[in-house]
């Protein structure tokens, strides 16, 4: 499968979260909470917000419950990781960065996202100091 399709076929919310549940697990990326039908509905969450450049891409999401995908606000992830830690959780920082080396690539890859390249970098870099 490719990173936005399956088979030059663009896929819908509802594949893309499938998708990026099958990638990462079936836990919210901040809290590890199962995300299951009926109980703790899963969302896809930007982790770099499109107001910061970040695209639509399969690569900026991750699978987040929605309480976490409300509660983080405008907080970057090192920062909502930083917070998540702090509340006791055990979020999957290795999922979180290797969704933004993914993305890193993805950008190299098909170009633009001026506005989003310094925000990645910068997350990449604090996160790797962690």
């Amino acid at each position: 499968m490719g990173a936005d399709s399956t088979a030059g076929r663009a896929l819908n919310r509802r594949e893309r979260l499938e998708a990026i549940l099958e990638r990462d697990g079936s836990a919210c990326v901040w809290c590890r909470r199962p995300l299951e039908v009926g109980l703790v509905r899963a969302t896809t969450e930007h982790l770099i917000p499109r107001v910061k450049g970040g695209p639509s891409w399969f690569e900026n999401e991750v699978a987040a419950c929605r309480r976490c995908n409300g509660e983080r606000g405008h907080r970057t992830p090192a920062e909502w990781l930083e917070e998540c830690e702090r509340r006791g959780w055990q979020p999957d920082r290795q999922v979180v960065v290797a969704a933004l080396r993914s993305l890193e690539q993805a950008i190299e890859e098909r170009g633009g996202r001026r506005r989003a390249r310094p925000y990645l970098a910068a997350q990449l870099r604090r996160l790797d100091r962690a």
